[in-house]
């Protein structure tokens, strides 16, 4: 599988494994079947109650193209960048700076999902996404955004202590004021949120240690807690 590595403004260097693109049609197919069951399960309940004739076409609109329409831009905005596609297959959309997806990425996204994935079959998603190398069809390449897996890289185990080479330059200075009980913690939590997905417990860890050490950064949670992580690392074993 190919990976990306992506240098961030405050000099953080994160590498990711790129989606693949089979990875992306089965979250996509799963993707799809949760909407035509939303459908079926919906005219049924209507015809089962009865509803009039005359109205059945217009709340027919509501609950099964209103969902099929805004379905992936919400789920990404409120799932952190996933569908529950994504989801069920551990891949999700990330900046290719480091920083949280705004809004405007995923409504970028999902504008040009009509020509990405509208025009014969998703083939163009397709040629997009290996052609260029970074896991990104056109909406990712106008938004700045790509589909990266989440599922833990072998050798790089998130309970593995981080190592930095001498010309290591730290990024967060503060990271001296976390005792080493606390880094154990946050190493351990984070191992655990991304081995269940579970994104409010890294953004949980992520806000404790940023009011803990008075750290303002736009860098995403896990790359905030990964470079933490580092940062400690290198000032206790310089002494620093």
């Amino acid at each position: 599988m190919s990976t990306i590595r992506i240098h961030t403004t405050q000099n953080v260097t994160l590498e990711y494994e790129v989606a693949s693109v089979g990875e992306r049609i089965v979250a996509t197919i799963i993707d799809n079947l949760i909407l035509f069951g939303w459908a079926v399960v919906s005219m049924g309940l209507l015809a089962a109650i009865g509803i009039d004739d005359a109205v059945m076409p217009f709340l027919g609109v509501f609950l099964v193209g209103v969902p099929f329409v805004f379905y992936h831009l919400a789920c990404e905005i409120f799932l952190n960048g996933q569908s529950l596609g994504k989801r069920a297959r551990d891949i999700k959309v990330i900046r290719l700076d480091g920083t949280r997806p705004r809004v405007g990425d995923y409504l970028l996204r999902w504008i040009l999902r009509i020509v990405d994935l509208g025009f014969f079959g998703g083939l163009i998603a397709i040629v997009v996404i290996l052609s260029n190398g970074r896991g990104q069809r056109i909406g990712d390449l106008a938004a700045g955004t790509s589909v990266v897996s989440t599922r833990p890289r072998q050798g790089a185990g998130a309970l593995a202590p981080p190592m930095t080479d001498a010309n290591y330059v730290v990024v967060f200075p503060q990271a001296a004021q976390l005792a080493d009980h606390d880094v154990a913690t946050i190493r351990q939590l984070l191992a655990k949120s991304l081995e269940r997905d579970n994104y409010l417990l890294l953004n949980e860890v992520a806000n404790k240690v940023k009011s803990l050490t008075g750290i303002q950064t736009d860098l995403a949670d896990e790359a905030f807690l990964r470079t933490i992580l580092r940062d400690h690392a290198h000032l206790a074993a310089t002494g620093s």
